[in-house]
């Protein structure tokens, strides 16, 4: 349920995002469901999906930047609480 909640609100923000961008500087709503920290698979999900409506859309290397911060991310949280506990 967390990766379902994780991936939606990933693409949520993106596409909030882009309505405050100018039309050259959007971003791919697809690079949003990559925050999530399960290497590499979400990646590669963006870019299959990517590649499904577009075939010269080559997300792969642009997607593997939100999820490694996605697993830095996750380590963060995780040694926070891990302070909290000890």
């Amino acid at each position: 349920m967390s990766f379902v909640i994780a991936t939606a609100s990933g693409v949520i923000f993106v596409k909030i995002f882009n309505l405050f961008l100018k039309k050259d500087n959007k971003i791919n709503p697809l690079i949003g469901n990559s925050g999530v920290s399960a290497v590499p698979d979400s990646a590669r999900i963006s870019q299959v999906v990517g590649l499904e409506y577009d075939s010269t859309n080559y997300l792969l290397m642009h997607a593997m930047g939100p999820n490694v911060s996605g697993v830095i991310g996750s380590a963060v949280a995780a040694g926070i609480l891990l302070g909290f506990l000890m």
